[in-house]
């Protein structure tokens, strides 16, 4: 069972509702702007309690309506819905089986042709750094590439 609030809890939250906050979110900030103020009491004497409590509250209104604009809203745990993305089993099955159907098609190709295709497809290097590495002409490097995307398409394509 809820309590009474106060008059000044109750002007202050009122306050709020008029600039857009929920009641939730309202009582939040009046709860805030209260322990405030009891800590802030603690060291200093304050003249106008009430005066205190509703500018706290008008301005932890408007950090948290700062920070949602530039943050974003924040959702409650409560409220997300989690989906599992996580393949399911007949897809990592499969995956695994073109896997095993791509390495036999890369066995299949020529050592300095499978290098060649792999510095490239997996390594990330250039035609270029290719070339230098093995001493050939990047034509001739775009050659194996191509003959071993040829050939591996081919292979996969009948699977």
């Amino acid at each position: 069972m809820k309590t009474p609030l106060p008059p000044i809890f109750k002007r202050v939250k009122a306050a709020l509702i008029r600039r857009g906050r929920s009641g939730d979110d309202a009582d939040d900030l009046v709860q805030e702007a209260w322990v405030r103020l009891a800590c802030y009491e603690r060291e200093q004497v304050v003249d106008v309690p009430e005066a205190f409590l509703m500018r706290t509250a008008l301005n932890l209104s408007i950090d948290a309506h700062r920070s949602s604009v530039s943050h974003g809203e924040q959702l409650m745990v409560d409220e997300v819905v989690l989906l599992d993305t996580a393949p399911g089993t007949e897809a990592i099955v499969l995956a695994r089986e073109r896997m095993a159907r791509l390495s036999l098609g890369l066995g299949r190709l020529t050592d300095k042709t499978r290098e060649i295709f792999l510095s490239h497809r997996i390594d990330g290097l250039t035609y270029q750094e290719i070339a230098q590495n093995h001493g050939l002409s990047i034509s001739t490097v775009e050659k194996h590439v191509a003959k071993a995307t040829l050939q591996l398409t081919s292979w996969m394509e009948g699977w």
